[in-house]
C-alpha cells in the first residue's frame, strides 16, 4: 500500500516543499528534481493498473461509507498532468535567480494541488486540493513583497474563497440529492448543478467576474506569473471537460470571454496584464469546445489548454524577462528592444505566432480543432466568431504585444538578453511550441478520444494565413489609434477596488459571530487554544489571514458535520 501511495505523481512535489524549508539553498535543484521525479512517477503509471485508492469515509447525507478516490487515472488526466510537469520545469528554470525560496515552497504546493485536482475521482477530494490551490496562488503573489501584491493578493483571497464556497454548496447539495460525489458529467438544471457551474467558471475567468485574473497574475514577481497563469483557470478548464462537457451555455459564455478578452487587451497598456486579458480571450475558446461537446471538440479543447499553457508560459517569460531587465512594465515605456534582446525576441514572436494560431505552431492545430468541430455540429455563427476572434488574438497578443515592446520607437534604454537559464527556458518553451505544430501526432497520441484530424489542408493553411495577414494589416492602418499613453484601463475590478475597505470592514465584524459559530462547533479545540490562535491573527494585523483561516475551518466543518 506504501508503495502504491508514492506513485501518486504529487507526492514528489509536496515533499519537495518541505524539504526547500528545511534545505533553503538548494530551492533549485529540490525544485526541479521533484518535477522531474513527478514526471517519472507519471510515466510509470499505465491505463492497465488499477489506481484507485479509496479512503472510507461516512457518507455525508446517509449512515454508509462511501470511497474517496483521491487517485483515479484518466487520459484527461495525464494529459493535464504532463503539461503542468512540463511547464513546472521550464518555470523553474526561468526563475532560477528568483532568490526566495518561499516562494518557490509555495509553487510546489500550489503545482501539486493542482496534480491533485486532475487524478481526484470524486468531489471532496477534488474540492480539497481546490482549494489549496487558490490559498497557495494567493500567497505566491503575495510573495512580490509589493504594497500592490498585498493589496492584489487580498482581492484575489475574496475572489475565489466567494467562489469556492458556492462550488461546496453546489457540492452539498449534490451529495444530499444523489447520494453520489463521484466525479462525472453532470446534466440537467438543478440548482445544485448551477452552484458547481458557477464555482467552476469563477475559477475559469469568465466576466464578469473574470477582473481578478489581470487584476493579481501582474502583481506577482516577473517568474511566478508563469505559473499563476498555467494552473487555475486550466484546472477549471479540465474540470468542466468533466462535469459539464455539452452544456450548451458554455458556448455563448465562451464567446462572450473571447470578444471581452479581446477588446480590453486592446486598451491595455500594461506588458503583462495585456497578456493577462488573453488568457481570458484563450479560455474561452477552451469552453466554447466544452459547450459544443463533441469528440473533435473535446480534443481540441484538450489539446488547446496544452498548447496554451507552453505560449502564454513562453509569453510570460519573455515579458518577465523585460521586465527583469528594465524594471519597466509598460508599453509606453519600452521599445527598441529586439537589437538589444534578440534571443527574447525571437521566443516572443514564436509565443505570438501560437497564441495566433499561425500555421507550424501548436495553437493552429488546437483552435482549428474546435472551430471544425462547430462547423461539423451545422453552428455556422459560432464557426464565424471563433474565426473574428483568431484575428482579434492576432491584433493583441500576435501583433501588439511585440511590436510595443520590440519593435516601437526606440526609448534609448540599456538593456541585454537575460542570464543563461532565463534564456534556456524560453528557447525549450519556443521549441515545443514549433514541435508541436510540426509534428501534431506527438499530442495526438494522448488526447482523452482517438484523432484522426487533418489540420494541414490547402483550404486552412490558405485561409488561416489570409486572415492572420489581413488582421496584421488592419493593425498598421489603425497603429495611431492603438498607441497607448500613460493610463490604466477600468474593468470590473474598479467595483471590488472601491468598496474593498467596506467590504473588509463588514466582514471584520461578522469574524465575532463566526468565531461563536467555531467554538461552540469544535468541541476537540479548547477556548485557550483557540483563543491563542485568534490573539496571534490579530498582532498580524492582516484580515485577510484571519479571513482564510476561519473559511478553511468552517469549509471543513460543514464538509464533515452533515449529518
Amino acid at each position: 500500500m506504501i508503495t502504491e501511495i508514492f506513485l501518486h505523481p504529487a507526492i514528489p512535489i509536496f515533499l519537495g516543499s518541505l524539504l526547500i524549508f528545511i534545505l533553503k539553498n538548494k530551492s533549485n535543484i529540490i525544485s526541479i528534481g521533484s518535477l522531474v521525479i513527478s514526471l517519472y512517477v507519471l510515466f510509470s503509471i499505465t491505463d492497465e493498473m488499477n489506481l484507485i485508492y479509496n479512503l472510507s469515509l461516512n457518507d455525508l447525507t446517509s449512515n454508509s461509507h462511501q470511497s474517496l478516490n483521491y487517485f483515479s487515472y484518466s487520459r484527461l488526466g495525464f494529459l493535464f498532468c504532463l503539461v503542468y510537469l512540463v511547464i513546472g520545469i521550464l518555470g523553474k528554470l526561468f526563475s532560477m535567480y528568483r532568490d526566495n525560496y518561499i516562494e518557490k515552497a509555495l509553487i510546489l504546493i500550489y503545482i501539486g494541488s493542482a496534480v491533485s485536482v486532475v487524478f481526484s475521482g470524486d468531489f471532496i477530494t477534488f474540492y480539497i486540493f481546490w482549494e489549496i490551490m487558490a490559498i497557495a496562488s494567493t500567497f505566491i503573489i503575495w510573495s512580490a513583497n509589493t504594497n500592490a501584491s498585498q493589496a492584489a493578493g487580498t482581492r484575489y483571497l475574496l475572489i475565489h474563497l466567494f467562489g469556492g464556497i458556492i462550488l461546496l454548496i453546489g457540492i452539498v447539495g449534490l451529495s444530499f440529492a444523489t447520494q453520489d460525489l463521484t466525479l462525472r458529467n453532470l446534466q440537467g438544471s438543478d440548482w445544485y448543478n448551477w452552484c458547481i457551474l458557477i464555482g467552476l467558471l469563477l475559477n475559469a475567468g469568465a466576466p464578469p467576474l473574470s477582473a481578478w485574473i489581470p487584476d493579481s497574475y501582474p502583481e506577482g514577481s516577473y517568474s511566478s506569473t508563469v505559473f499563476l497563469s498555467a494552473y487555475t483557470t486550466k484546472t477549471s478548464v479540465f474540470a468542466l471537460i468533466v462535469i459539464f462537457a455539452g452544456t450548451k451555455i458554455l458556448i455563448y459564455i465562451g464567446l462572450y470571454m473571447i470578444m471581452y478578452g479581446i477588446i480590453y487587451a486592446l486598451l491595455e497598456n500594461d506588458i503583462r496584464r495585456i497578456l493577462a486579458y488573453s488568457i481570458v480571450n484563450q479560455v474561452g475558446f477552451m469552453v466554447v469546445g466544452i459547450g459544443i461537446g463533441s469528440e473533435l471538440a473535446l480534443n481540441g479543447t484538450a489539446s488547446h489548454a496544452f498548447a496554451h499553457i507552453i505560449y502564454k508560459g513562453l509569453l510570460l517569460m519573455s515579458a518577465g524577462s523585460v521586465i527583469y531587465i528594465t524594471q519597466k512594465r509598460k508599453c509606453t515605456d519600452v521599445g527598441g528592444l529586439y537589437k538589444l534582446m534578440p534571443i527574447t525576441t525571437i521566443c516572443a514572436i514564436i509565443g505570438a505566432l501560437s497564441i495566433s494560431a499561425f500555421p507550424l505552431t501548436s495553437g493552429f492545430i488546437s483552435k482549428s480543432m474546435i472551430a471544425d468541430a462547430s462547423f461539423q455540429q451545422g453552428l455556422e455563427f459560432v464557426w464565424f466568431m471563433l474565426l473574428v476572434g483568431s484575428a482579434g488574438v492576432f491584433l493583441h497578443a500576435g501583433i501588439k504585444f511585440p511590436w510595443f515592446v520590440f519593435f516601437n520607437k526606440d526609448k534609448n534604454i540599456v538593456a541585454q538578453d537575460p542570464p543563461l537559464y532565463m534564456n534556456i527556458a524560453m528557447i525549450l518553451s519556443a521549441a515545443l511550441c514549433l514541435l508541436i505544430g510540426i509534428f501534431p501526432t506527438i499530442l495526438y497520441g494522448i488526447l482523452p478520444f482517438e484523432a484522426t484530424y487533418i489540420p494541414y489542408t490547402a483550404n486552412h493553411v490558405i485561409s488561416q494565413t489570409h486572415l492572420l495577414l489581413f488582421s496584421g494589416l488592419a493593425f498598421f492602418v489603425s497603429l495611431k489609434y492603438l498607441e497607448r499613453k500613460l493610463t490604466i484601463t477600468l474593468d470590473f475590478d474598479w467595483f471590488y477596488r472601491k468598496v474593498n475597505n467596506i467590504i473588509q470592514s463588514l466582514i471584520s465584524y461578522s469574524l465575532c459571530a463566526i468565531e461563536l459559530i467555531i467554538k461552540k462547533a469544535f468541541d476537540l479545540i479548547s477556548y485557550d487554544k483557540f483563543a491563542k490562535v485568534e490573539n496571534y491573527l490579530i498582532k498580524q494585523n492582516n484580515i485577510s489571514l484571519m479571513i482564510t483561516v476561519i473559511l478553511i475551518v468552517l469549509s471543513l466543518f460543514i464538509l464533515l458535520n452533515l449529518n
